[in-house]
């Protein structure tokens, strides 16, 4: 790869996301992109976690800049293959967001407005942040042992089941109904979990049992389309908020579940908060395993056991 073609941005192009609307709209914004940021390289990905793959080899190709171009599912992949690439020692690759898909949950933490000139000035302007990345180990759905990254939100609970019902939902009326729909087929389906968790921030560890229906561990502030789970979470202060939504009954949580979208969850006695630079869980009541999962970045992602723990300033992302 040459000098040249290292300094040009790769723009990592989902066209199923949005339920297949990046793909449609992709060659009518080419156009403004190129305007914006000069010649790009594009790829578009082919597969489930093609995406990490493609940032991956780019960025141990010296790459300087990749732009993820989709949904909150792509920013994860991409992100996923700029740290597996960091792991390989090739660090220093920029991450670029330009939001066509489904949610849009992280660029609203970090102040993203979805317009197509926006995201692009961002990237065109240079300025970066560094922000935290969450490393987590867990268990595939063949039970496996493995790792990944998120850069958002890993949920333990009914958020797993949402994603899977969302992936089954009718996109047509936009990210947030369909994320609606979905969790309230979750809710009805879900169990409450039992989970044994050691938490570590500055002090010794802890252990503790919580039971709960969903608990958010936060680096970003939003997740399920503009749920406003953290508004304390900053991506870039070394800690993860997190946020155990309680283990009421299923009406219980119907009845506040709502407020969510307004960070008022916060002042609902069921919800409980604290913050840990590492956190492991393990569920304790197992005949719920196949209905307490992992929800990863708004994606489905195996079950737990799993240990969770921050990387401080991991990548730098394109900012306004």
């Amino acid at each position: 790869m040459t000098a040249v073609s290292q300094d040009k941005p790769l723009l990592v192009v989902n066209p199923q996301s949005g339920g297949g609307r990046t793909g449609k709209l992709f060659g009518a914004a080419r156009g403004p992109i190129e305007r914006a940021l000069g010649e790009v390289d594009v790829a578009f990905t082919e597969r489930s976690r093609h995406a990490a793959d493609l940032a991956c080899e780019a960025a141990i190709a010296g790459r300087r800049t990749v732009v993820a171009v989709g949904g909150d599912g792509s920013v994860h992949e991409v992100v996923n293959g700029l740290m597996r690439a960091s792991e390989q020692g090739a660090k220093g690759t920029r991450l670029g967001i330009i939001g066509m898909g489904t949610g849009g949950d992280f660029r609203k933490t970090i102040g993203l407005d979805h317009r197509l000139d926006h995201y692009c000035a961002a990237i065109a302007g240079g300025r970066t942040r560094a922000i935290d990345v969450g490393r987590f180990s867990y268990a595939g759905d063949d039970g496996a042992p493995s790792h990944a990254w998120f850069v958002n939100i890993l949920s333990l609970g009914m958020g797993g089941l949402v994603d899977r019902y969302v992936a089954e939902t009718t996109k047509a009326l936009g990210g947030t109904a369909a994320y609606y729909l979905a969790s309230l087929r979750g809710l009805v389906q879900s169990e409450l979990a039992r989970l044994e968790c050691t938490i570590e921030l500055d002090g010794p560890a802890r252990t503790e049992t919580i039971v709960t229906r969903s608990i958010a561990i936060c680096n970003g502030r939003y997740f399920g389309s503009g749920m406003h789970v953290a508004p304390m979470a900053s991506p870039d202060d070394g800690v993860f908020e997190v946020v155990d939504l309680g283990g009421s009954s299923r009406l219980r949580f119907v009845m506040y579940s709502s407020s969510i979208y307004s960070g008022a969850h916060l002042k609902v006695p069921e919800v409980k908060h604290f913050r840990c630079r590492k956190i492991t869980a393990r569920l304790l009541n197992q005949d719920a395993a196949d209905k307490v999962l992992l929800d990863v970045d708004g994606e489905p992602f195996g079950r737990l056991p799993v240990e969770i723990e921050v990387v401080p300033g991991a990548i730098d992302v394109l900012v306004p």
